[in-house]
């Protein structure tokens, strides 16, 4: 059984196409699910990593490279991307890079915002839809629990982490560049996820004049709003479908919902802009797929940052990370090579197992001549020499005459070797 992932991320595509392919979590089980349908016994198991940064598969075949091609297809096919504009952009890793990427990624090596810990998180929600679509094997299961050890191993042994900036908290830096006053400022939070409750946090901390939460669910927005209720004097909660009515009333905009279409259009931003009088608005869009239509920017008072935005301004002050990096990088190499040793012991399982019921069914066969034997009156003493010698010649037959064909090379150290494969020969 061999690794192999396939993807996207950061690094090799635009956030325009990433949106395009990004697997909406709620739908992550239907898509395994639907993979498994149209490749059976191609892809044995498989998961699905779907963030703002990156579309992964990881999955476990017999047969890479027709699984490299199969997934291909089915990422475009299910995703509705022509396969020639996807293909320029994928990765594809397989056996040792795939354990390598796994590795880096859940670490934090492979993100937009270096050591950055959320990914953690997101690869383990992958590794339970996987795990409740019933497509996570054992070879999957133990890639990514232990992906999850060497995380964990990383960021305790160490400074990655103590040197990452969070994209919330460039935000808030891009903010302070427009807004000398912070404390002055009615932010708007889209959204109440885990990247809206990071940004609150960063946000709140700058102690704004009001702050609102806008949901779907109102009662997610309540729950979030309350908890900055002591660090502004005003917090307050709207359903989104208020929204059109009530954007010029906002100074940050900070969206981040899990809509498959954007629900801030060029034109609801211009009203709002409009009945500002030139007031600048910020604008952040954290969303994969985006949530704020691209063509916003074109606004002389409009200031929008993406995911790509911000993930270029935390890039700065990488000197004082090599260190931190290269320490991870060792750790994650060992631990590669750690798991590629356990992988290729697994190989052999199918071969011993059916080692253990050859050798099972020639015991049972010699015990019962023995039972036989004893019935009808041998000698216990011949009946144990007549067994064990037959037991002896059947377990020698097969390597004895595997050494004697003609085109056998048997290993430089033979009596070692015999050693080895009989324990306590001498």
């Amino acid at each position: 059984m061999a690794l192999l992932t396939l993807g996207l991320n950061h690094v090799t595509a635009p956030v325009a196409l990433r949106e395009r392919v990004a697997f909406p979590v709620d739908h992550l089980g239907d898509a395994l699910s639907d993979l498994r349908r149209q490749h059976p016994g191609l892809v044995s198991e498989s998961a699905i990593l779907s963030t703002c940064n990156r579309t992964e598969v990881y999955a476990a075949t017999e047969r890479p490279d027709q699984a490299q091609a199969a997934i291909q297809e089915w990422i475009a096919n299910h995703r509705r991307v022509a396969a020639g504009e996807l293909n320029e952009h994928l990765y594809a890793l397989p056996g040792e890079g795939a354990v390598r990427h796994a590795f880096r990624v859940a670490s934090g090596l492979d993100s937009m915002v270096l050591g950055e810990p959320q990914i953690l998180g997101q690869m383990k929600d992958a590794a339970r839809c996987a795990q409740e679509a019933q497509s996570l094997g054992t070879n999957l299961h133990q890639l990514f629990q232990r992906a999850f050890a060497v995380a964990k191993e990383v960021r305790t042994q160490t400074e990655l982490g103590a040197h990452s900036v969070s994209l919330a908290a460039a935000a808030v830096r891009l903010a302070q560049r427009l807004f000398e006053d912070m404390g002055q400022t009615h932010i708007l939070f889209v959204g109440a996820g885990e990247m809206i409750e990071l940004a609150a946090t960063h946000f709140a901390a700058q102690r704004p004049k009001s702050i609102t939460v806008a949901n779907r669910t109102i009662e997610r927005a309540k729950t979030l709003a309350e908890r900055f209720a002591g660090q502004t004097s005003q917090v307050s909660t709207m359903p989104l479908a208020d929204l059109p009515g009530a954007l010029d009333r906002f100074d940050i905009v900070i969206s981040c919902t899990a809509s498959s279409l954007p629900i801030i259009g060029l034109g609801m931003v211009e009203r709002a802009s409009k009945a500002r009088r030139r007031r600048p608005i910020f604008m952040v869009d954290l969303a994969v797929p985006r949530d704020i239509e691209p063509e916003v920017n074109r606004l002389d008072d409009v200031y929008l940052y993406t995911v790509d935005d911000l993930g270029r301004v935390v890039q700065t002050g990488m000197e004082s990370r090599r260190s931190a990096v290269a320490q991870a990088e060792a750790i994650i190499e060992s631990r590669v090579e750690t798991f590629m040793k356990w992988l290729s012991a697994r190989r052999a399982v199918p071969a011993i197992r059916h080692l253990h019921e050859r050798a099972g069914t020639l015991r049972d066969a010699e015990l019962e001549r023995a039972r036989k034997m004893l019935a009808r009156g041998d000698a216990p003493d011949a009946v144990l020499e007549a067994l064990a010698n037959a037991l002896t010649a059947k377990f020698m037959h097969g390597p004895v005459t595997l050494l004697q064909q003609p085109d056998a090379q048997p290993p430089s150290d033979m009596e070692g070797w015999v050693e080895r494969l009989l324990p306590g020969g001498r």
